[in-house]
This record gives structure tokens, C-alpha cells and sequence, in this order.
């Protein structure tokens, strides 16, 4: 079995030793194996900083875009080779087009506001001279200008395309040069896609690395920019970094969190709101198998209609067949391997010791097309506790397709346990009472990155809870990483140097011009 290379310094290069096997997520055999080993990671910072500087530094904003659509497109046309490695990761063909499908349409959208919006040149003046005396002679203005650095993006393993893309586009807008360092269980499809678009790109603009990077955050600093998605523990450890601490290097979180959707009173059986709940939680919990950042953790629903709520959803999943992607009537796949599953089986283990589960065996469950104990497969389970004060559900999160129902009474109340999950990437509230929105929305947002109103007149339009927009913010704070990705324009301008430029107004302007 070959070693999955790594793409530094323009070729392509294997890592030495066994390194770590990666298993296919639905049948157990070993597609690759992945290592770093030998690697100069240094010498590949070195080149992004040399060759891929001076190849975008010579690239005006709307040329970039340029090559970021090219690149868009190359994956567009070859994507069907990525929903074939993406099956061998359990992503069922819709949960591979949220993945591929998504990232090429943010690459797109970047493109788009980049040629719309950006200058025709390599700074971005924000604003007119800004009188600083009396007399007119003396005058402040901000520009923004790329960095002398790199991006960095250390990625989680459920979307190895769309989260390549999603950090790549800004950072390729604002002219910096990227490493990419995928998670190691689908960083075979990650490497796929990088040989589609590396040709695409001008040279050292984008790189590779399979495997772990020792000693890469050691020669990075002050002009650099990390971006990071994954665990809140991993995170915690990355920022303590002196890359990070002593050298300022920028940071940027994006971790798993414990996101919420509310029911409003009013969408009682009969209602179109109640319906849309529990379609939007049996969604959430069965697209890529519940392994979304995103994903519904905690239902909160009144207390009068948790019965009902819980009947409506457990009967959805019943219709649920989970298999092998491609076999006949599969709606979910499996989860990225058996390791996830057991992390998965035993955060289930704390939630049920809390309340109980209305629907689904963690040990057991129909394959559809594989053999369940071989792949990674695992029942989509419902859980409920009743008892909001134990503190299991605000605190543990299974990362696959497992939601836990919880009652509520009043508003404040509601309040109180929306925040208890210490900070979110989305939270959902479905409801026809503007009223009840309008104080569930404002007493959640300091406790959120983005909230989705859902009723009868936006579902026609509506992307869902758990799909992230380019041109909206990504990100939440406290365990929620405390960062922000996306945003459209918002996101380049976070991987430039905003400076203040101070002198006389004829040249400021010859400065910028």
C-alpha cells in the first residue's frame, strides 16, 4: 500500500516510513496510508513566502479571482471523482455534493465578490483622507496590504473539500499563499482535490501536507495566518502556541459546539413550523451521519409538546436507511471510521446516563449494503432528558448522528439554557410568533455566530440550519472557537495588514493611486 504523497515546493513527495493507515469508513480495507515523515515542512514555508508571494504579489485583486474561479471549475468538471473517494469515507452522494459541491460554490462566490467588489490593483484604500489639522495639509487614511507571510489551514476530517476551500479562497484573494494540512482520515480526498487545482493556481500558491507537521508553527509568526477547525481541545493547545502567544501570529478557531434549534410554543401538530422542526432536526441529524460542526445538539421544544415532538421525529428516522453509499434506498452513511464511532458511542453512554434515548440502538444497527460491524455504521439516535438542570447535555457532544430533546417553560428559562452550551456556531428558532422570535433571537446572539429564523414564508428559500453561506459570517464565540470565517469580503480583509497612512492629501493619494 502507497504512501499518500504531499505537495511542497511544486512537486510531489512521499513521506518515509509506515506511516498511519487510513481505513475505508464502509468496508474496513486500508485505501492509503498517510505520513509526513522527512518532510521539510520549513523549507516549505520558505517557498510559500518566495515563490508564492511573488507569484500573487504580481496579480492584481480581480486576477486572483481569476485563478480562484479556474480552479472552481476544474473541480466542477472532475467532482465526480471526488463523490467516489468520498463514498469510501461513508458520505452518501448528497452528503458528498454538501462537501464538494459546497466548497465549489464558495470558491465561486468568492470569485464573484472579488471581481465586483475589489480594486483593480493590489491595496485596498477603505477610506477618504481624514483631516487631522486645520489648515487641510495634514491628513490620515487605511489601506490594506498582504502580509510577507502564509496561510495556514489545519483542517477537521467531515469536509475535506469545502473546508480546503472555504480558507483557501480569501486567503488566495488577499495574495497569500496557502499550506493545507487535512485531517488524516479523508486527507486522501483532500490531496485529490489539490491535484486538480494546483495547476490551475500560480506557483507555490497553494501546498500539501499529509500527515502530522512537527516543528511547522516554529517558523511562523507575525505575518502569518492559521486558521483552524476542529476540536475545542485541539484549539485551546494550538493558541497557546508561541507562534501564537509570542510571535502573533493571527488564529482563527472554528470548533465543534453545541448548537441549538427551539420550537416555539405556537407550532403546535398541525402547524407548518412543527413539521419544519422536525424534518430540520432529522436533517441535521442524518446528513454526513450528524458529523457537522453545525449539526442540532440540543432540541429545545415546550414542555407540553416534547411527547408529540419526540413521536414526530422518532418516526421520521424510522424511514432512515443507513448502508453503504449507492446501495439501493441509502438516506445515511457510515460515520469517518470505527474510532469515530466509539468516540460517538461513549459521549451517547453520558447523554443516556442523564435521561434516556427515544429512538435507536448505539450497538446495533440494519446495514443496507455492508456488513455494520466492518464499516463504520451507527443507528441515528435520539435522546431525551428531562431533567434541563444536569449539566451532560450542555457539555457533551456526540459528534455523529445523535440529538437529544430537552423541555422548556418560559422564555427565560429558555434564555438561561441556550446558554449554558458557553457559545455556538448556529442556533435555529422555528416559529410564526414574532413576538417569541424576536426575544429568543436577541437574548441567543451574544451566544451565537449566526441564527436561522425558520417558519412558513422562508422555508421555500431557506439553505437550513447547518449550511454556512460565503457571504455570512462562520464562527461563534467562546467553545465555539471565538473566530469567523467567511463573511464574503470580510474574510479577505482579515488575512490583510489594515495600516494607518498619515501626511498631506496629495501624497496620500499618490501613495494609492
Amino acid at each position: 500500500m502507497s504512501t499518500l504523497p504531499s505537495f511542497l515546493a511544486g512537486a510531489w513527495r512521499g513521506g518515509a516510513g509506515e506511516g498511519v493507515p487510513v481505513a475505508d469508513a464502509v468496508t474496513g480495507e486500508t485505501v492509503t496510508r498517510v505520513s509526513s515523515e522527512g518532510l521539510d515542512l520549513a523549507a516549505a514555508v520558505a517557498y510559500a513566502r518566495r515563490t508564492g508571494l511573488a507569484a500573487l504579489g504580481e496579480l492584481t485583486f480581480p486576477e486572483r479571482a481569476a485563478a480562484l474561479k479556474a480552479a472552481a471549475l476544474a473541480l466542477q468538471e472532475r467532482r465526480q471523482e471526488l463523490y467516489e473517494l468520498s463514498a469510501r469515507a461513508g458520505a452518501t452522494r448528497a452528503d458528498a455534493a454538501v462537501d464538494v459541491d459546497g466548497g465549489i460554490g464558495t470558491a465561486l462566490v468568492y470569485a464573484s465578490l472579488a471581481r465586483k467588489g475589489l480594486p483593480d490593483h493590489t491595496v485596498i484604500v477603505e477610506d477618504d483622507p481624514v483631516p487631522l489639522g486645520k489648515g487641510g495639509t495634514f491628513a490620515g487614511r487605511h489601506v490594506l496590504t498582504t502580509p510577507r507571510g502564509i496561510s495556514l489551514q489545519i483542517n477537521a476530517f467531515n469536509f475535506p473539500v469545502w473546508g480546503m476551500l472555504e480558507k483557501l479562497a480569501p486567503a488566495l484573494l488577499a495574495g497569500l499563499p496557502t499550506i493545507v494540512k487535512p485531517a488524516t482520515p479523508t486527507a486522501y480526498i483532500a490531496e485529490h482535490a489539490v491535484r486538480i487545482i494546483e495547476s490551475a493556481l500560480p506557483p507555490g500558491a497553494i501546498q500539501l501536507v499529509c500527515g502530522p507537521v512537527p516543528g511547522l508553527f516554529d517558523v511562523l509568526g507575525g505575518q502569518d495566518h492559521i486558521g483552524f477547525t476542529g476540536s475545542a481541545d485541539t484549539a485551546a493547545r494550538l493558541r497557546s502556541d508561541p507562534a501564537v502567544t509570542r510571535r502573533s501570529a493571527r488564529f482563527n478557531a472554528e470548533a465543534d459546539s453545541l448548537n441549538c434549534a427551539v420550537l416555539g410554543p405556537d407550532a403546535v401538530p398541525g402547524q407548518p413550523e412543527f413539521d419544519l422542526y422536525a424534518d430540520a432536526l432529522v436533517t441535521e441529524m442524518t446528513v454526513k451521519a450528524g458529523q457537522k460542526c453545525t449539526a442540532i445538539r440540543r432540541a429545545f421544544v415546550p414542555a407540553h409538546l416534547i411527547d408529540a415532538v419526540a413521536e414526530a421525529v422518532a418516526a421520521r428516522l424510522a424511514r432512515v436507511v443507513v448502508g453503504a453509499p449507492g446501495a439501493e434506498g441509502v438516506t445515511m452513511g457510515a460515520l469517518a471510521g470505527l474510532a469515530q464511532r466509539e468516540d460517538v458511542r461513549a459521549a451517547v453512554a453520558r447523554l443516556a446516563a442523564a435521561g434516556s434515548i427515544v429512538y435507536g440502538d448505539p450497538d446495533k444497527v440494519e446495514v443496507a449494503g455492508a456488513d455494520a460491524e466492518r464499516g463504520a455504521f451507527l443507528s441515528p439516535l435520539l435522546l431525551r432528558v428531562d431533567d434541563v438542570a444536569r449539566s451532560e447535555p450542555h457539555e457533551v457532544e456526540a459528534f455523529g448522528p445523535v440529538s437529544t430533546l430537552m423541555p422548556y417553560g418560559t422564555v427565560a428559562e429558555l434564555a438561561g439554557l441556550i446558554a449554558r452550551g458557553e457559545g455556538s456556531l448556529a442556533g435555529s428558532v422555528v416559529s410564526y410568533d414574532p413576538g417569541f422570535v424576536r426575544q429568543v433571537v436577541l437574548g441567543a446572539a451574544a451566544h451565537h455566530g449566526r441564527i436561522l429564523v425558520l417558519d412558513r414564508d422562508s422555508a421555500g428559500e431557506s439553505t437550513g440550519h447547518g449550511t454556512p453561506m460565503p457571504q455570512l459570517v462562520h464562527g461563534g464565540p467562546g467553545r465555539a472557537g471565538g473566530g469567523e470565517e467567511e463573511g464574503g469580503l470580510r474574510a479577505v480583509y482579515a488575512h490583510l495588514q489594515r495600516t494607518a497612512l498619515q501626511g498631506s492629501p496629495a501624497t496620500l493619494d499618490s501613495i494609492v493611486k
